[in-house]
């Protein structure tokens, strides 16, 4: 009888990859989106006579700089936007305190961080400090905690609900890689500086959706599973409806109405993105910020493939920077290679290393693991010499 050999499984991609993996894949997302943020999928296909295939120019061409006053950014050319400057200055925290971090964290880092250092922001093509290229909805961090002087775990409170906190909430997940519970309770405590309502609640489950997609074996469909586990009210309902939705669908080109119509419901914005309605952005357990769920149903109609689901969020429109950062951090932990000519364009035109944080990020999260086992050992001794649950009499 002649024996079998043992099958070989090829081993999946290593953490260092899968964090790597993330981070660039929401910067190159965040980039791809950023020229396109605001429109509707029938302006964008429009614009540029179909859908968007990858890096383009500004909307407004040469006029850039002042076709929108408020916005004043060279958004396109492979531009990374607000969305990888907050995620980089979240790594950067994590770098220098080498734990899990809270809200004061945000209040004792990343606050002077956006004040004090300098850097090249790509859409203002300029040196000068982050805080200067941040929305009204992050320059809040600023206002509240360095001059305000709140607490920082009620900071968040009265600012607009949005995406700005769940946008650059991907280290949480990944220094908390394969515990999504974990990284679900970090990111509403970081969060808490910044966001409330389903805006810090979007924060916390999108670092889950990170940290489920870098277990071993993850699929589109673990990482929805996770999120729903943990996810609470209308952020809850609209994942799983926007899913739902989206395993209808092999592409995202067929998905894109689909996915808005389910998504509605729970989305304050209304259907004019540049026109909000009235309730828009204010506190609400029935509703959900869009691009969460947008984001999650691209990855499940992409099959996890990173390129399709970037480039469906990008052609998604509305707040796309944001949902193709989300799409990318999510498929590029899961182990779906990003695009190399995508990802150098973006390093060339933003004049960032845009693997550096994933080294960086990866000896972190080794550090803070080691950490972790250090302290659940002593708990376990300290309830082993209490007699408690599972010890001997």
């Amino acid at each position: 009888m002649t024996r079998e050999e043992p099958q070989f499984t090829p081993p999946g991609p290593s953490l260092e990859e899968r964090i790597t993996g993330a981070l660039v894949g929401a910067a190159v997302g965040d980039a791809l989106g950023g020229p396109v943020e605001g429109y509707s999928p029938e302006q964008i296909l429009e614009r540029h006579g179909g859908r968007v295939h990858g890096v383009v120019g500004p909307w407004n061409g040469d006029a850039w700089r002042t076709a929108r006053p408020i916005a004043p950014y060279h958004k396109g050319d492979g531009h990374i936007t607000d969305d990888t400057l907050m995620t980089h200055a979240l790594v950067r925290v994590y770098a220098k305190v080498r734990d899990h971090l809270d809200a004061h964290a945000v209040a004792d880092h990343l606050v002077p961080d956006l004040m004090t250092n300098p850097r090249w922001i790509p859409e203002l093509e300029a040196e000068t400090i982050p805080l200067h290229r941040l929305f009204l909805a992050e320059k809040w961090l600023v206002a509240r905690l360095h001059y305000g002087h709140i607490d920082p775990r009620e900071a968040g409170t009265g600012n607009i609900v949005n995406c700005g906190a769940a946008m650059y909430m991907a280290p949480a997940g990944l220094v908390n890689a394969a515990h999504p519970a974990a990284a679900y309770a970090e990111a509403l405590d970081v969060a808490g500086a910044h966001q409330s309502s389903y805006g810090r609640e979007a924060a916390g489950v999108f670092a889950a959706a990170v940290a489920a997609a870098c277990a071993p074996g993850a699929t589109p469909d673990s990482v929805v599973a996770a999120c729903l586990s943990l996810a609470k009210d209308g952020t809850r309902e609209a994942i799983d409806k926007v899913c739902d939705a989206a395993s209808r669908h092999t592409d995202t080109e067929s998905a894109l109405r689909p996915l808005r119509e389910a998504v509605a419901p729970y989305d304050t914005v209304g259907p004019d993105y540049r026109s909000p309605s009235l309730g828009a952005r204010r506190p609400s357990r029935l509703h959900s910020i869009e691009e969460l769920p947008i984001a999650l149903g691209m990855v499940v109609a992409a099959g996890g493939d990173f390129r399709h689901a970037v480039l469906g969020a990008v052609n998604y429109g509305r707040d796309c920077d944001s949902i193709a950062t989300m799409a990318g951090a999510v498929t590029g932990a899961l182990g779906s290679p990003v695009p190399e000519d995508w990802s150098k364009t973006v390093a060339e035109a933003s004049r960032l290393d845009l693997w550096e944080p994933g080294v960086t990020l990866t000896g972190v999260t080794r550090e803070v693991f080691a950490r972790d086992v250090r302290r659940r050992r002593a708990h376990e001794r300290a309830v082993a010499e209490l007699g408690g649950p599972g010890c001997s009499d």
